[in-house]
């Protein structure tokens, strides 16, 4: 028997696991007890995901477990032992606006529960891939200092600086920026599994996300970006713009195709490794861009209201450059572009409605 666990298993990326890894043959057990809705409300809750998942997945085995519980996750670890060959940490606090509100919950989720499941994996399954969906707030707010241009839907990074062409690489500092609370518990997260790489040589990878999205997502006004600006397209609710002339820019990976990243890694895997993972030149959009694809898909005018403040540490232009990892796993490819991920999360909120 072959074992995938999988924390944060009802949310966007941990439910896209759930099945890929499921129709790989992996039995798959997954850590999840709902701490979005906690975080997020009704609108955040992931309950509707994880019941088809019991629904649709046969091979799927639910824990209902909190990851700073270091027993409970003892006890899943020591009962698949030596059958995990991959561990996919997919369980976060997840929003740098909802950290500051209870820092201490923060940190001991992002950090200490990482800490506790790295420490499991040490014990009972060694040489498993152990793969952590980072964050592109480990850099802070240092690409906010790149030469910008300001177009007529969004911030653009000068085209005569090096980051233009592909994006933002993992060359970056994470050094000397403001991070928020959020980007530095995932920082304390992020430098540890690099260093269970390192230093005791297990397979560990950092994934340093965009924004991650999909049909998949429980969208709320302090996570998921286009799942929450469609929810408010679909249902008339007024979506709030902070600062940034509603220009800014993010990159939107599928979340498919990040779960493909780590399928690549896993087949060959470098131990201590960081990647940046986002939709690149592939796929982004502005605020404004984003907007305005979403009423062209649903026929509907968005209630819009704009904050010239923007929020603590927000990020003006942010593009990934994934030639890293192309270049150490050349197979994988996008499956989905910002269009096309738009439409499927609009259709999937419509399904969910009827």
């Amino acid at each position: 028997m072959k074992v995938a666990l999988i924390t944060g298993s009802a949310g966007l990326i941990g439910s896209e696991a759930v099945r890929f890894f499921a129709q790989k043959g992996f039995t798959v057990a997954g850590i999840d007890n709902d701490m979005r809705k906690y975080f997020f409300g009704e609108d955040g809750s992931t309950r509707w995901n994880l019941r088809r998942l019991k629904e649709q997945v046969p091979n799927y085995v639910h824990v209902e477990a909190d990851i700073r519980d270091q027993q409970a996750v003892e006890r899943v670890f020591a009962e698949y032992g030596g059958d995990i060959a991959i561990v996919i940490h997919a369980a976060a606090q997840p929003s740098h606006d909802w950290a500051a509100r209870e820092p201490l919950t923060d940190f001991s989720i992002n950090a200490t529960g990482t800490m506790i499941l790295l420490e499991a994996a040490r014990r009972h399954a060694p040489k498993a891939s152990f793969i952590f969906t980072s964050t592109n707030k480990v850099y802070g707010d240092t690409p906010n200092s790149l030469p910008l241009v300001e177009r007529e839907t969004r911030w653009e990074a000068d085209p005569a600086h090096p980051f233009h062409a592909h994006g933002i690489d993992e060359s970056m500092t994470i050094d000397h920026s403001k991070h928020s609370v959020f980007g530095a518990s995932k920082v304390a997260a992020d430098v540890m599994v690099q260093e269970y790489g390192r230093y005791f040589g297990m397979n560990t990878a950092c994934f340093r996300g965009g924004c991650l999205t999909g049909p998949g997502h429980s969208g709320a006004e302090l996570h998921g970006f286009l799942a929450y600006l469609m929810k408010c397209c679909l249902t008339g609710r007024q979506y709030n713009i902070f600062g940034y002339k509603g220009k800014q820019v993010r990159d939107n990976i599928y979340s498919h195709d990040l779960v493909s990243m780590f399928w690549h890694y896993h087949q060959n895997p470098r131990p201590g490794e960081v990647y940046n993972a986002g939709g690149g030149r592939h796929s982004n959009c502005s605020l404004l861009e984003a907007v305005a694809i979403a009423e062209e898909i649903s026929g509907n005018k968005m209630k819009l209201s704009y904050v010239d403040e923007n929020r603590s540490g927000d990020h003006i232009w942010w593009i990934s450059d994934v030639r890293k990892f192309r270049a150490h796993y050349p197979q994988w490819e996008y499956t989905r572009g910002i269009r096309d991920i738009m439409a499927e999360i609009h259709q999937g909120l419509r399904e969910r409605q009827s």
